[in-house]
């Protein structure tokens, strides 16, 4: 029986799963060169007050989309409500896209050794690091693409772990019918407040839940305002605490939740991003063609938006375009997103 089918048996009082369909997107970011706007990015933007209301939308936040990796907070929760017992790095760890550093290899083994289980047991596509350098050195050692250096192996780990402490077979733990992935289901919809669209194939070989980018930031906010000691508040405080464990050293995410107080956020590929405050305010952004040089730019503004201070935020606020050596230019947020001023 198939994941939506299963929880459609079950009954819910949440909102509809999101249309899937071209989603509407906007200008969101402009590449300027020389003072000559060379190319525009499309994407979609949502920013929620503290009180859950939407302050700013651009684009379409209500299509359904993929949320990639930005969804591993969400998935960390779902394995904290079925016993995992984790706390601190390896619960960032869990909730990772790592860089593939020692110590996320080190860390996922720890998770693999406290659940008394192999390597062999992961079922991650083999990959090289994720970090240039990292994966530099790692190719001039001669070494070849394994599911330890994959940047999801710290969150198979703990869904092996997970899965194992419920007594739930092992090698079949990504099929979308396992109870493992039931549960994980059940949570992000209980957390995006909306039923899931579509069930498909991350690129680590996890079952990828559809939602809708306002889906994705309420999820976000329901973490950062959850009561301590919840799972909700033992993720966020893992992640902020542990913020290299949860990405890698020089990663722009770790940077953000080091320069902004109380931040919690996540990158996922093709140019997502979700990031919230202990007050509840969130933003998410999803870039439309998943140019990741457009992310960083788009999700500082919308933090601004948010009522973050751009002095704090300026070191991110523009990714430089370079020509000759030099830089002349920058990739900057559109028009849409700059900085409300007073008439």
């Amino acid at each position: 029986m198939s994941c939506l089918k299963i929880l459609a048996e079950q009954g819910s009082s949440l909102a509809e799963a999101p249309t899937i369909r071209e989603p509407l997107h906007a200008p969101v970011a402009q590449l300027v060169r020389g003072g000559v706007i060379e190319g525009i990015h499309y994407g979609s933007v949502v920013v929620l007050g503290a009180d859950g209301t939407v302050e700013l939308q651009i684009g379409d936040i209500e299509a359904a989309f993929y949320p990639r990796s930005a969804l591993k907070p969400v998935q960390a929760v779902a394995m904290l409500r079925a016993g995992l017992p984790l706390d601190g790095e390896l619960l960032s760890l869990a909730a990772a896209s790592h860089s593939g550093e020692e110590r996320h290899l080190a860390g996922t083994r720890r998770i693999l050794e406290q659940a008394g289980l192999p390597e062999e047991a992961l079922r991650n596509v083999p990959d090289l690091p994720y970090d240039p350098v990292v994966r530099e050195a790692w190719v001039r050692e001669g070494r070849l693409p394994s599911q330890l250096a994959q940047n999801c192996s710290g969150k198979h780990a703990a869904m092996l772990y997970t899965a194992h402490l419920n007594g739930w077979s092992l090698d079949d733990y990504l099929d979308p019918a396992h109870p493992l992935q039931q549960a994980i289901a059940e949570i992000v919809e209980d957390l995006t407040g909306q039923a899931i669209a579509h069930v498909s194939v991350d690129g680590c070989g996890a079952p990828l839940f559809s939602i809708s980018l306002h889906g994705l930031a309420r999820a976000a906010a329901r973490i950062t305002t959850a009561p301590p000691g919840t799972p909700e508040a033992r993720v966020a405080d893992a992640m902020r605490e542990h913020a290299e464990m949860a990405s890698g050293s020089g990663r722009d995410v770790a940077a953000l939740m080091r320069a902004v107080p109380g931040l919690l956020t996540k990158d996922g590929f093709e140019g997502v991003h979700v990031a919230a405050l202990p007050d509840g305010r969130a933003v998410a952004v999803k870039i439309a063609d998943g140019a990741d040089r457009a992310r960083l730019p788009v999700v500082v503004a919308a933090l601004a938006r948010c009522g973050v201070d751009p002095v704090v935020l300026a070191e991110f606020a523009q990714a430089p375009l370079f020509g000759g050596g030099e830089v002349v230019g920058s990739i900057r947020p559109a028009r849409a997103l700059e900085p409300l001023t007073d008439a």
